[in-house]
């Protein structure tokens, strides 16, 4: 576009300079040759004032020109507030988002098998990775300290007390217990040969083994009666056993003693070197095995994902009021951040306009405006070429 304007200039200045030439052998030529003078006045102007945007013209340093470079600090800082103010706004962000239904786009494309199948993909390879970057120490002791810290503060006494009065209040203490006796029931029938033995050893050896034998099934007999008599609705063991666990969750709830006592179990049990290698072992035992199913072609883990994303993106495709307020949660979430992060994005603009050189800066205005700048040289050769006819018609005239 340069040389087409320049190239322009150079027809008018030759059809100038023969217009010139014959005008006295044809008087008309002089109307031509007022047009090129013209044209090339508005050419050269035009010129003039296109270039001295950008450099110096022919090298002259003639004041106000090479404006852009010039003002390179004052372009940064202006072009810096007007995106500032006119395009981070809230409003502005907000409603240019609300054009986009992410969930809506979102649940549709994750809807669709391959889709999912290659999200699962991506997140299954990035567990061996993010396995191998940690150290199994450093993992395991990782474990046991936000274990400790998640329960440092944690009034464990009225924990317990509260989960019991849960139990209490369905009744199901009652139905522990239950099983509870039901095991051991279980276990004396289960153990009888062996539990005889264990009367005829500890019995005198003077005593005839017909008694022997006759204590050892009152011994039974009574303690299965005491464990059946237990297991009734209406027991006196069952009074005692709630009254039993009532006192327990009101002291457990009011007494310091049970929480010093509870904290005192917990420190001693977390820092056990016994409890401190089975945390190990299960994280060695944990990621052995996340290794193992995520590098198998046939991941459980992966086929796992994959449901899971598909389950979720029918779901959300299925309720509009979720996408509409899963979409506002994004929008509000986007605009509200961006809003408050435009000072930084603002200054990286600036930032980058100052960290150009002005030959780029030059350049880079140059090749986005430059082609419809030219136009102006080749509109103002036009202009100016007609303007001129006009005028010399006007002079001829009066």
């Amino acid at each position: 576009m340069r040389l087409l304007a320049t190239g322009l200039l150079a027809v008018m200045a030759l059809v100038f300079v023969l217009a010139r030439l014959f005008r006295d052998r044809h008087p008309a030529l002089a109307f031509v040759g007022a047009f090129a003078e013209a044209a090339m006045v508005g050419a050269i102007a035009d010129w003039f004032a296109v270039t001295a945007l950008f450099r110096h013209p022919l090298g002259l340093k003639i004041p106000h020109t090479a404006i852009i470079p010039s003002n390179k600090e004052r372009i940064g800082e202006n072009l810096g507030n007007f995106l500032e103010h006119n395009f981070m706004s809230y409003a502005v962000v907000h409603g240019e988002l609300a054009r986009i239904d992410f969930a809506g786009t979102a649940a549709h494309w994750l809807d669709q098998s391959a889709n999912a199948r290659a999200v699962a993909a991506q997140i299954t390879s990035a567990v061996p990775a993010l396995l191998r970057m940690v150290e199994d120490k450093d993992a395991a002791m990782f474990l046991r300290d936000a274990l400790a810290g998640a329960l440092k503060d944690v009034q464990l006494a009225p924990l317990l007390s509260r989960l019991l009065s849960v139990l209490v209040a369905g009744r199901q203490h009652h139905v522990l217990l239950e099983k509870l006796l039901g095991i051991v029931a279980a276990a004396l029938e289960a153990h009888r040969p062996y539990i005889r033995q264990k009367v005829h050893e500890h019995s005198p050896r003077w005593l005839p083994k017909v008694i022997d034998e006759k204590f050892y099934e009152r011994l039974m007999a009574g303690v299965q009666a005491i464990l059946a008599d237990m297991q009734g609705e209406d027991s006196e063991w069952r009074d005692r056993f709630q009254a039993a666990t009532e006192e327990l969750i009101d002291k457990l709830a009011t007494s310091p003693e049970y929480e010093t006592k509870l904290r005192a179990l917990l420190d001693s049990s977390l820092g056990h070197p016994l409890f401190r290698a089975y945390v190990g072992q299960v994280w060695d035992d944990v990621s052995a095995r996340l290794l193992a199913d995520t590098t198998s072609p046939q991941s459980r883990v992966g086929a796992h994902i994959e449901q899971a994303l598909q389950a979720v993106s029918g779901a959300l495709g299925r309720n509009p009021a979720v996408q509409a307020k899963l979409n506002e949660w994004i929008r509000t979430f986007a605009a509200e951040t961006i809003v408050a992060k435009r000072e930084l994005i603002v200054d990286l603009v600036r930032r980058v306009i100052r960290s150009w050189d002005t030959e780029t800066l030059s350049r880079k205005f140059e090749l986005h405006v430059g082609r419809d700048l030219q136009y102006i040289r080749i509109n103002g050769t036009i202009v100016g070429g007609l303007v001129g006819l006009l005028l010399h018609t006007v002079g001829l005239l009066f």
